[in-house]
Formats: structure tokens, C-alpha cells, sequence
């Protein structure tokens, strides 16, 4: 499928979603963790780096707008650019130390940053509120010289400026994954040697993708706590590393628009199991069993899968028909 394919069903997906949720902030929560799922997505399917650091990155995200928000006041639209910088740096720092090494090494040096950062947050709770986390949280107004242009009062205004948050980034990553330097992203997944005898700076490329990931999943991080009006630690700790991992990998790994279908199965199936068993989690788990041992490409896969599936079908009824027709055709000529 072309961009503008990509960016069609995209941009239906966030016009359907009002239609069929009656939840504003679980339509909003949806859209956000796909932008995080699409941040790993570019390093997991497009570079072959399994990250387990994408927590802190988001987690970088909230702290950072609440404290612009609650403390110093910045204007929103600053905070905002302030928390994809502050994901940017972070990704920065980490993906620089991590590629040095590959394989199981560099998923342990991830691993290792996002424990030292959830610690970080917890002792520091002078500026992360440590245990507490970042409390009242204001979600003000998108305004201009004191008129407000998109007030985000209501849980559907806010979700409308998610929308088109997600739709900016998810065109962007496009145009990143469509370019020459996505193609080279994917020459380094597939076969790093070549791809380095060829003459390219393997280390350069991977921490540019470190950085892009970082700057969107801060910006999922800025969001999710607008939303919520909190930041919490929670946002630090490896579940939610783990957490937009498996939303990567249900969706498929290696196409953006997998990401939001990952995420949206993830929250509305955990949303949904939660009214039916305190303990819905392990009932989660057990679903994410069934998807990961049957769906090796993700939802996606097997959404292509039905597709080619439905047009067999569909080609084979037409080759029978025109065989009857011609049959026809043939029977009354020799009458």
C-alpha cells in the first residue's frame, strides 16, 4: 500500500473512533500509546532493535510537561515541543551507550537504563514527586494572545487535538520510513554486514533512529499525562516499556499503521477484560499467548492474510462464472 493509503486508513481509524467509543479519554489513550507503539515500531521493525527503554522516554515526556506546566507555567504548545526535546536526549544518551554492542548485550543495556532511570525517578522526589508522583496536572487551552483557539475542557475536545497530534506524527514517520534513509534502516535490519561493507555509518544511523523514536514516545509521554492530569511513576517503570513492546509486536512489526491496531487492541481488550475479573490481567495474558503462538505477523499479517484469502475466493468464483459463460457461449454456437 502507498503513503496516502496509510495515511487514508489512518485518518479513518481517528473518524471512526467517536462513532463506535463512548469514552473520550479511552479513544484519546488509544491514539497516544500508538504514537508510542510507532516510535518502537521504528526501531523494532525498521532497524531490528529490540528496546526495552521505551518507558523511559515516555516517562521523560510526562515529567517533563509537568513540570512546565505546574512550575514554571511555560505555554502548552512550548511544553509540549520541551517533552519531544526532552525525549529526543534521553533517546540520545541511551542509544548511544546501547549500540555499541548487538544482540542479547545491547537488549541488556536497555534494560539496564530503564531500571536506573525508574530508581532515578523514585529517589528524586524532589522533582518527580517520587512514589506520589506529579499531581494536578492543568490542561489548558490551546490559545493565542489570549484567545482561545481549541479549548480541550471535555474529554472529546482533547481527543480531537490528540487526532491530529497522532495524524502530524504519523505522516512524518512516513515520509522518515519512505525515504532513502528508512530504505537504509531496513538494509541494516536485515543484514547489518553488508550494509556496513557497503559504506554505511551503522552507529550514526541507528542513533538517528534512537532519536526519532525518543522525540515521538515523549510526545506520548506529554500527552497520556495531559490526559490524565498526573505523572506517575508507573510511567517510569519497565511494564511500560514492556507494555509498548507487546503493543508493537501484536500489531506487527514493520509497518506503522500495525502500531495503532496493536494499541488498540491492547488498551480496549484490557479495558474490556477489567469489568469482568479484578485479576483481568492474567486473563490479558493468556489472550497475548494465543495472539503471539498464532499470529507471527501481527494483526496486521492477518489482516493481509483474510484479505488475499477473500481475494482467491473472489477470483476463482469469477473464473468459474466466465468458464460457464463461455461453455454457454460455445454449446449454442454448435446448436
Amino acid at each position: 500500500m502507498s503513503r496516502h493509503s496509510h495515511f487514508l486508513l489512518a485518518l479513518a481509524i481517528v473518524v471512526a473512533m467517536p462513532l463506535c467509543m463512548q469514552s473520550g479519554s479511552l479513544a484519546s489513550e488509544v491514539l497516544i500509546f500508538g504514537l508510542a507503539a510507532m516510535g518502537c515500531n521504528l526501531l523494532l521493525g525498521y532497524t531490528g532493535l529490540l528496546s526495552f527503554g521505551q518507558g523511559i522516554f515516555f516517562g521523560l515526556g510526562s515529567y517533563t510537561i509537568a513540570l512546565l506546566l505546574t512550575r514554571w507555567t511555560l505555554p502548552m504548545p512550548l511544553a509540549l515541543l520541551a517533552a519531544v526535546a526532552m525525549g529526543a536526549a534521553g533517546a540520545a544518551i541511551v542509544g548511544w551507550v546501547a549500540i555499541h554492542q548487538r544482540g542479547t548485550y545491547f537488549v541488556m543495556l536497555t534494560l539496564a537504563f530503564a531500571q536506573m532511570f525508574y530508581f532515578l525517578a523514585y529517589t528524586a522526589t524532589g522533582l518527580t514527586g517520587g512514589d506520589n508522583g506529579l499531581l494536578d496536572i492543568p490542561r489548558p487551552s490551546l490559545a493565542v494572545a489570549g484567545q482561545t483557539l481549541w479549548p480541550l475542557d471535555s474529554p472529546w475536545q482533547y481527543y480531537g487535538f490528540v487526532a491530529v497530534l497522532f495524524l502530524a506524527a504519523f505522516w512524518l514517520l512516513r515520509r522518515v520510513c519512505d525515504s532513502v534513509f528508512g530504505r537504509t534502516l531496513l538494509a541494516v535490519r536485515d543484514n547489518e554486514e553488508r550494509a556496513a561493507a557497503v559504506g554505511y555509518d551503522l552507529r550514526l544511523l541507528k542513533l538517528q533512529a534512537f532519536v526519532i523514536s525518543g522525540a515521538v514516545t515523549g510526545l506520548a509521554g506529554a500527552l497520556h499525562a495531559m490526559m490524565t492530569g498526573i505523572a506517575p511513576l508507573s510511567n517510569a517503570e519497565y511494564h511500560t516499556s514492556e507494555m509498548i513492546l507487546v503493543m508493537t509486536v501484536i500489531g506487527g512489526t514493520g509497518n506503522l499503521l500495525a502500531s495503532v491496531l496493536g494499541a488498540a487492541f491492547y488498551v480496549l481488550l484490557g479495558d474490556w477484560l477489567s469489568t469482568l475479573w479484578p485479576r483481568w490481567l492474567l486473563l490479558l495474558g493468556v489472550v497475548l499467548m494465543v495472539v503471539s503462538l498464532g499470529l507471527q505477523r501481527g494483526l496486521w499479517g492477518l489482516g493481509e492474510s483474510l484479505w488475499s484469502l477473500l481475494r482467491r475466493k473472489g477470483g476463482g468464483a469469477d473464473a468459474q462464472r466466465n468458464g460457464a459463460a463461455s461453455q454457454a457461449n460455445t454449446q449454442g454456437g454448435q446448436a
